[in-house]
């Protein structure tokens, strides 16, 4: 059974723009600067996000590099777009002054 299932309503439908704009918010609030798609710090690129038709494709860094490894995801509800933001938190903190160099 699906969550709707249990509950007897239905999930609101996701919106990719305000999931977007939400994202963008919740990323500045990290310290991050927005250029072109992309979330940097200091020069480096950390994250990046666009909407892909239903869905909201996303990406972060392994580790900040002038040419990184991006790890990408695709996101459908609300949920996944806060579990994102907690990864690039998480990592942030984990790489710590790497990130400041």
């Amino acid at each position: 059974m699906s969550d709707s299932e249990d509950w007897g309503f239905a999930l609101p439908a996701f919106k990719p723009d305000e999931a977007l704009q939400r994202l963008r918010r919740d990323l500045r609030e990290l310290g991050l600067t927005e250029r072109e798609g992309r979330f940097e710090r200091r020069g480096n690129a950390i994250a990046r996000a666009a909407v892909d038709g239903q869905q909201l494709r996303v990406a972060v860094v392994k580790r900040p590099a002038r040419s990184p490894e991006w790890n990408e995801k695709m996101l459908k509800d609300s949920g996944q777009l806060r579990e994102f933001v907690a990864l690039v938190k998480k990592s942030l903190a984990g790489w710590g002054s790497d990130v400041d160099e």
